[in-house]
């Protein structure tokens, strides 16, 4: 007989209209074999270790039609992005104690039944959590953008809104390993002083200290931007328009300011796209996962020389996971928030 075993989760209760609360999540506690059930095919157990916060999430909470993700259902357990071990598996392709990352329960133990949303974790001279953020859908987030929309040029003028960030706080790097000008805003004074201090950039702004944003990108870039990369929307991406250069780029990665609003501000400006040439695109990770490898290749030697670092706000426990959740939000996190179900 199979062992079997408490599990703890993470319910959404109701379809959540403005901004989240933590009150539209609850913890319930189930049971759960330590094995596969009979005749399960294709699928894996997991140990979940850790468990990604991330802004598309807010999406999930609403009800969603022709969305590129699924609603969750209330009722159930939430779902995002971690890092699993192994414990059974009916899967060729993984064995019992093998590591992943990919999508997963917020929840101590999951059947995922959709492996091919998995990667195997070979690496493991790094810390795990790092397959939450940088060496996961973050990490491959900002490579993608960056370097595979933005098409960086040594002396590019680069800004980065919600530059602290997951992804931003990447992007800035790489942007510098490419030689370029590299300004991020964020939203207080400990975080500008991140990015200038721990993550190398040239310049960075409390967008919350500033009542005219247009000015303020035109004292950063008085020549103007080549390369925005977009997480933010709405009135600062307004004022980026106007600053940008002739034959710019723009990559649109999200959009966290307008997530809880029920409905959307507009944008002015757009008419600079036509007048300044400029190429504004939008993009999926799950488009880009064919540069896994490639990413990986980059990427690893730079974390072990130093040349790349990487800041978490580890949340301990799956019963501070939707608080944690829910203060991205309001940008109570510094870095990538991450939640420690069991530490590996």
């Amino acid at each position: 007989m199979a062992e079997e075993v408490s599990n703890k989760q993470v319910i959404l209760k109701n379809y959540v209209r403005g901004f989240p609360k933590e009150s539209d999540m609850e913890m319930r506690t189930t049971s759960l074999k330590l094995k596969l059930p009979e005749g399960s095919c294709g699928a894996i157990l997991v140990k979940n270790l850790y468990l990604s916060c991330d802004p598309y999430m807010r999406s999930r909470m609403s009800k969603l039609e022709g969305h590129y993700t699924e609603s969750f259902t209330p009722g159930s357990p939430i779902g995002g992005f971690g890092v699993s071990e192994v414990l059974d598996s009916s899967h060729s392709n993984f064995k019992k104690g093998d590591l992943l990352w990919g999508l997963t329960g917020w929840e101590e133990h999951s059947i995922i039944t959709a492996p091919e949303t998995l990667f195997k974790i070979e690496h493991t001279d790094v810390p795990l959590s790092y397959y939450t953020g940088i060496l996961g859908m973050p990490g491959l987030t900002a490579y993608s953008g960056f370097f595979e929309i933005c098409s960086p040029k040594k002396g590019d003028n680069v800004f980065i809104s919600a530059a602290s960030g997951a992804v931003g706080q990447l992007v800035g790097q790489f942007a510098k390993l490419a030689g370029c000008y590299v300004v991020g805003s964020a939203g207080t004074k400990e975080k500008v002083d991140l990015l200038k201090q721990k993550f190398g950039f040239d310049e960075g702004f409390n967008y919350k200290d500033e009542q005219d944003l247009e000015a303020v990108l035109k004292r950063y870039f008085p020549d103007g931007i080549d390369i925005y990369f977009e997480n933010v929307g709405g009135k600062m991406l307004d004022a980026v328009l106007l600053n940008m250069r002739l034959h710019s780029r723009i990559a649109v990665c999200g959009m966290i300011s307008q997530y809880n609003l029920e409905q959307s501000e507009g944008v002015q400006n757009l008419f600079c796209l036509i007048t300044k040439r400029i190429r504004m695109e939008g993009f999926l990770v799950f488009d880009y996962y064919h540069l896994y490898p490639k990413f990986l290749q980059m990427i690893l030697p730079l974390i072990k020389e130093g040349k790349i670092v990487y800041v978490e706000d580890i949340a301990e426990g799956l019963e501070n996971g939707p608080s944690a959740l829910i203060g991205l939000f309001s940008g109570r996190n510094v870095g990538k928030q991450v939640v420690a179900v069991t530490r590996g």
